[in-house]
């Protein structure tokens, strides 16, 4: 059974993500148009569980499952769409997960969403430090529950995406 453990913040996660963005990018090659570090561990001074969120954006997703052998070739395994519709999903690890695999097509809503989260959390101390704080009460309340520490999240998570994606569209997006 995986625990739940929430650490602080390791400068060594940009160097981790930085490594397995070269190998995805190998593996995808001309497909891949951005790897993109997302989740807890790509913003600085957040509490995380130390696993790198990842995020390729690709020309076409339909051509992910090519790929899958080379992925499992590197410890990935392939979990399809594992509940986001037009989404393509990888995990490393089995259940000492180091690495999550976002893949999402050129244009999907998702990947704003992704980076504004991510951005907004950076841009803003005080919910990062919220958001933190939650994370490791629930994990301290659920060590051997992912399911309640996810439920737990959920409802802030909504609010802070809520004001993220404004923010976002205001301050980052090229129009």
């Amino acid at each position: 059974m995986r625990k739940v453990e929430v650490k602080p913040f390791n400068e060594n996660w940009s160097l981790l993500f930085e490594e397995e963005s070269k190998k995805l990018s190998g593996i995808f090659g001309d497909q891949v148009i951005e790897v993109h570090h997302i989740g807890s561990t790509a913003v600085p001074g957040l509490r995380a569980k130390p696993i790198i969120d990842m995020m390729p954006v690709v020309k076409n997703i339909e051509s992910v499952e090519a790929y899958n052998e080379d992925m499992m070739a590197i410890g990935y395994e392939p979990k399809g769409e594992n509940g986001i519709q037009e989404r393509r999903y990888f995990q490393k690890g089995g259940d000492n997960r180091t690495h999550h695999v976002h893949v999402y097509q050129h244009g999907n809503n998702d990947i704003i969403r992704h980076l504004a989260f991510r951005d907004y959390l950076t841009a803003y101390p005080e919910k990062k430090k919220e958001y933190g704080d939650l994370k490791h009460e629930l994990a301290k309340r659920y060590p051997y529950n992912i399911v309640a520490y996810m439920s737990g999240k959920e409802g802030l998570i909504k609010e802070i995406e809520k004001h993220a994606l404004q923010w976002y569209v205001k301050n980052k997006s090229p129009c």
